[in-house]
C-alpha cells in the first residue's frame, strides 16, 4: 500500500481536501460536528451576550466614564468668595462655594475631595482625608493655585487638618452600591429564572386549570423575595459595619422602605422578562442585557458623575441609579423618606409599570 493511500485511509478529511471534493468535505463527520457546535453557539443568547456584547458594553461604559478629557477634575468646597476667586483659575479643580455646614456635609459624604477655608490665625486650612488619593491630589492642586496668586509681601502659610471620618471613604461609597446591585440581581434572577423554569417543566400548564388569578401567582413571587431580601441586607450591612465601620446614619425604618421598594421594582422587571421567555438561556440573556448597563452606569463602583453631562438624564432614569442614590442618602447622610422622595417615587412607578405589563403579556404555555 502506498504512503498516500495510507494517509488517506487514516485521515479521510485530508483525503477530501487533497482531492478537492467539496461535497465530500462538507459531508465529513468532523465538519458536520463543527457546524452543529457553531449553530448551538449562535442560538444561545447568553453565550452571544458574554462573548460579544459584554466586552463592548464594558469597554464603552468605562471608556465614557474615564475618558481622557484633559485630566480629571476634582471637586473642592470653599466657604468664602475670596478663596473661590484664587482657586478657580486652576483648571483641574471644580470649585463650589458653600456654607460651612454644607461644606462639612459634602466633605463627610465624599461629594467633595477637599474643603478649603482659613483658621483663626489667617492661614489657609486644607481639610481632607489623606487615605483618599483624590483628597491628596486636590490639596496639592489647591496649594499650587494659592502660590500662583499674588498675596502681597506676606509668605503663604497653610495648615492641614486630616479627616478620616467614616462616610467619606471609598468603602463607604462602595457598600451601598454593592447592596443595590445585590438587590437587583437577586430580585430579577429570582423572578425571571423561576418563572421560565416552571414554564419549561410544564408546571404553568397545570395552573391554568385552577381558578387562581395570574396576578396573585405573579405577585407571590415578588413577595417571597422579601424573605431573601432581609437576609441579604443584614449580611452585607453587618459585614460593612463590623469590619469597615461603614456608618448607618439613617433610620432603619427608612432603610427598610428603600430596600423593599428596590426589591419590588426589580422583581417587576424580572417578571416582565419572564412573562414570555421560553427557555432559561433566553431569559438569562435578556436579564444580562438589562442589568449590564446598570452595573456600569448607575454608580455601583464609581460615581455616575464621571459620565458626560449629556448622558446624566438617562443615567438618572435607570432604576438602579435611583436605588443606589436612595441607599447612599440614607446610610451616609442620614436622609429620611422625604429627602429621597424622587428616587422612591421612580422605583414605585417602575414596579407598577413593569408588573402591569407582565400581567398583560404573561404567557402560561
Amino acid at each position: 500500500m502506498s504512503e498516500h493511500a495510507t494517509a488517506a485511509g487514516l485521515n479521510p478529511l485530508a483525503s477530501a481536501l487533497k482531492g478537492g471534493n467539496a461535497r465530500s468535505l462538507m459531508c465529513h463527520p468532523l465538519v458536520q460536528l463543527v457546524s452543529v457546535r457553531m449553530r448551538e453557539f449562535v442560538r444561545e443568547p447568553e453565550a452571544l451576550f458574554w462573548s460579544f456584547a459584554f466586552p463592548i458594553l464594558l469597554a464603552g461604559g468605562l471608556g465614557l466614564a474615564f475618558h481622557n478629557s484633559g485630566g480629571e477634575v476634582l471637586k473642592v468646597a470653599v466657604v468664602s468668595a475670596p478663596t473661590a476667586a484664587w482657586l478657580r483659575p486652576e483648571k483641574s479643580l471644580d470649585v463650589a462655594q458653600m456654607s460651612p455646614a454644607a461644606a462639612e456635609q459634602a466633605l463627610r459624604t465624599g461629594k467633595v475631595a477637599l474643603l478649603v477655608s482659613s483658621d483663626p490665625e489667617g492661614r489657609i486650612l486644607y481639610r481632607y482625608d489623606d487615605t483618599n488619593p483624590e483628597g491628596r491630589l486636590a490639596r496639592l492642586l489647591a496649594d499650587r493655585a494659592a502660590r500662583s496668586v499674588e498675596r502681597g509681601t506676606n509668605a503663604i502659610t497653610a495648615r492641614d487638618q486630616i479627616l478620616r471620618e467614616p462616610g467619606s471613604r471609598y468603602i463607604d461609597f462602595l457598600i451601598p452600591g454593592l447592596l443595590g446591585m445585590t438587590l437587583m440581581g437577586s430580585s430579577m434572577w429570582g423572578m425571571g429564572f423561576a418563572i421560565v423554569d416552571a414554564r419549561r417543566r410544564k408546571l404553568l400548564r397545570l395552573l391554568t386549570a385552577t381558578p387562581m388569578p395570574r396576578s396573585s401567582w405573579l405577585l407571590s413571587f415578588a413577595l417571597s423575595q422579601l424573605v431573601i431580601l432581609a437576609a441579604e441586607v443584614l449580611v452585607l450591612l453587618s459585614f460593612g459595619t463590623l469590619f469597615f465601620h461603614v456608618p448607618m446614619r439613617g433610620a432603619v425604618a427608612s432603610l427598610t422602605v428603600v430596600c423593599v421598594l428596590g426589591n419590588l421594582c426589580f422583581s417587576g422587571i424580572g417578571l416582565l422578562i419572564g412573562a414570555r421567555a421560553q427557555t432559561v438561556q433566553g431569559a438569562s440573556g435578556l436579564m444580562n442585557v438589562v442589568m449590564m448597563p446598570m452595573w456600569i452606569c448607575s454608580g455601583v463602583f464609581f460615581s455616575a458623575q464621571r459620565f458626560p453631562e449629556t448622558l446624566q438624564p438617562f443615567l438618572r432614569a435607570l432604576p438602579l441609579t435611583a436605588l443606589i442614590d436612595a441607599l447612599r442618602m440614607n446610610l451616609l447622610e442620614g436622609a429620611g423618606l422625604r429627602q429621597s422622595f424622587v428616587q422612591l417615587t421612580w422605583l414605585t412607578v417602575t414596579f407598577m409599570v413593569s408588573f402591569g405589563l407582565a400581567i398583560k403579556i404573561f404567557k402560561w404555555r
